[in-house]
């Protein structure tokens, strides 16, 4: 005779139950970092593999998980592991030329994050480099995990430049960097070339392509004895430069538009539910709360967002 079965509890299930365990073992250590913008994933496994991270004060090791509350050294700083539910934020930024793509430069010149909106929790990440000489779109997130996806070669996630070539552009030299030239770095070549108008011997075409490698598309025209004399990136995957969008603005992406981004490059809805939240920061909100509380006043933080699209 067969045992009846145990009535199940409201709201709970086996499958219920596994999700529990898995939530109560936390997230692993490397994909909690890389969604936080420290690095990509494979360079923060050998970052363990190395000793060079901490949990708790203790060494990690690959495999780890952390779970809220837990704390993470690395790189001479210090992060609290923390449940959040915050959105992912997204950026356009149009750069001018004279910026460089760069947190802090020794030689004092203006980076691309001096006049971004200040965020707690997270930080910017440029979704690819532009030099100094160059101008357009650098995207901006704090989806660590969409900005590795996006810039690694095997995703193949197209950037499209306006570019104004100056010299003698022939029909055999269009067909030579479609397809292909030795670079110093290897084989290199345009996915597309476009002409764009202008005046012969100072013409503008639109030029794509599937990688990011250092002024590549510079070296790629010089090699058939070409200058590129303004360089200009209109795209990059599917997010375009707003044509109004002056220089030196940004215009924020919607929810949607992130959805968009993750699913272009495979990652699917955003599964993170834990972050990551600097100690610094911690004591500089805690002191900002003790002199709201003590009646200090502190002045407006004003950014300059202009999104005209």
């Amino acid at each position: 005779m067969n045992e009846p079965k145990k009535p199940q509890r409201a709201g709970t299930s086996p499958k219920g139950e596994a999700d529990a365990k898995q939530e109560q073992k936390g997230e692993r250590l490397q994909k909690i970092m890389a969604t936080a913008g420290l690095g990509s994933r494979r360079a923060l496994e050998r970052q363990i593999k190395n000793g060079e991270i901490r949990v708790n004060n203790e060494v990690a090791r690959i495999g780890q998980t952390a779970s809220a509350g837990d704390r993470i050294s690395f790189d001479g700083r210090e992060w609290s592991v923390v449940d959040t539910q915050r959105p992912q934020r997204n950026l356009v930024y149009n750069k001018p030329t004279g910026e460089v793509t760069t947190r802090s430069d020794p030689q004092g010149r203006p980076t691309v994050f001096d006049t971004l909106p200040a965020i707690r929790g997270a930080r910017w990440i440029a979704v690819g480099r532009l030099d100094i000489n160059t101008s357009g779109l650098l995207l901006m997130t704090t989806d660590g995990e969409l900005a590795h996806a996006m810039m690694h070669p095997s995703n193949k996630v197209d950037r499209e430049y306006a570019c104004r070539i100056f010299g003698e552009v022939d029909a055999e030299k269009l067909a030579n960097l479609k397809s292909g030239v030795m670079l110093d770095d290897g084989m290199a070549h345009f996915s597309d070339i476009q002409p764009a108008g202008g005046e012969e011997g100072n013409r503008w075409f639109h030029v794509t392509l599937l990688e990011g490698r250092n002024r590549e598309v510079r070296r790629l025209w010089a090699s058939q004895d070409l200058t590129v004399s303004r360089l200009k990136r209109v795209r990059y995957g599917a997010v375009f430069l707003p044509k109004r969008l002056r220089m030196g603005d940004w215009a924020e992406l919607t929810e949607a538009d992130h959805k968009v981004l993750r699913e272009d490059v495979g990652l699917g809805p955003l599964p993170v539910h834990l972050g990551l939240k600097s100690e610094k920061g911690q004591r500089q909100s805690d002191r900002r709360k003790r002199h709201k509380k003590a009646g200090a006043r502190k002045k407006p933080t004003r950014y300059k967002n202009v999104d005209r699209r």
